[in-house]
């Protein structure tokens, strides 16, 4: 049997809906969803085989203007996601008006002469369909769009039309991933993010945005009743010491809701009970040192 493979970027500006799009068409959570812009900060490859065909979704941070050499990094990874895919799917939000990003993005897209689909996301909450019109003809004038999308994946509405069209754009080929796997995110990696995802939906204003998480020891061992059980070790680093009270919380409150939610979705991933101990440092100013962003992992290739 022949196998395929097509490589697809997902852009767009910061909550498009990036990331719940590709946890939407691999079939499972491989990247964290909030509401804050830049939950994203790394290429994450989210990767579908179906049959003789691998799809590869490569979930971009949302594009914005840099504002500290981690911001650089990010979008350092979404103009190298964007080269050499086979499609290229940029996101929108519907409700929103067509902005400086999308249009610094299309003129990439021109550049390249890049076969793009554009879907039109948040289309639930457009309730005047005269205005959806006028923003596909706003985008159809800008670009020849492939295909053009509406679609509301939180609601799952026309979403069942992507599959059927990036099916043309697999090329024969090997398959670069796993099959059986649904990311190529390391384990550390992906345990650090939904630390991380606690921390973005329960904390606000700039501090969740100054925060890496990073795992510092993983083992398993078996409980004297015979149950496995795992022993986490997870080291929140923030910029500022006012910052880590926050992050801890009068008594200790916040850190332990943090805690909380995570372990409930860990314990779902490993299928046994987590004895899960957190860390919180100071890395002063460390978005503006290459050398911890390295160290966290969030520097582009």
């Amino acid at each position: 049997m022949e196998t395929k493979s097509a490589f697809i970027a997902i852009t767009g500006r910061p909550n498009a809906g990036k990331s719940s799009l590709t946890n939407l068409l691999v079939g499972e959570k491989v990247a964290i969803v909030s509401e804050k812009p830049q939950t994203t900060r790394t290429r994450i490859n989210g990767v579908l085989t179906k049959g003789e065909t691998q799809y590869v979704f490569i979930d971009t941070p949302g594009m914005h203007r840099a504002k500290n050499k981690l911001s650089d990094q990010m979008v350092k990874s979404i103009r190298e996601s964007i080269t050499d895919v086979d499609v290229i799917i940029l996101m929108v939000d519907g409700t929103k008006k067509i902005s400086p990003i999308e249009n610094n993005l299309i003129e990439s897209f021109k550049a390249r002469n890049t076969d793009v689909i554009l879907l039109i996301n948040k289309i639930d909450l457009i309730k005047d369909k005269t205005l959806l019109l006028e923003t596909i003809k706003t985008y159809s004038e800008l670009y020849d769009f492939k295909e053009i999308i509406p679609v509301s994946v939180k609601n799952r509405t026309g979403t069942d039309a992507i599959m059927p069209i990036l099916e043309k754009y697999a090329k024969e080929s090997v398959h670069y991933f796993d099959d059986d796997l649904p990311t190529d995110q390391t384990e550390k990696v992906w345990l650090a993010e939904l630390v991380r995802e606690k921390i973005l939906r329960n904390m606000q204003e700039e501090i969740p945005h100054g925060v890496a998480v990073y795992i510092e020891s993983l083992e398993t061992r078996r409980h004297r009743s015979g149950n496995e059980i795992v022993d986490l070790g997870v080291v929140i680093v923030c910029e500022k010491a006012s910052h880590k009270g926050m992050i801890i919380g009068k008594q200790g409150a916040m850190l332990k809701k943090i805690g909380s939610l995570a372990r409930i979705d860990i314990e779902e991933y490993f299928g046994c009970k987590v004895n899960m101990q957190i860390w919180v440092k100071v890395k002063e100013d460390w978005r503006n040192k290459e050398s911890a962003i390295a160290d966290f992992g969030l520097k582009a290739d």
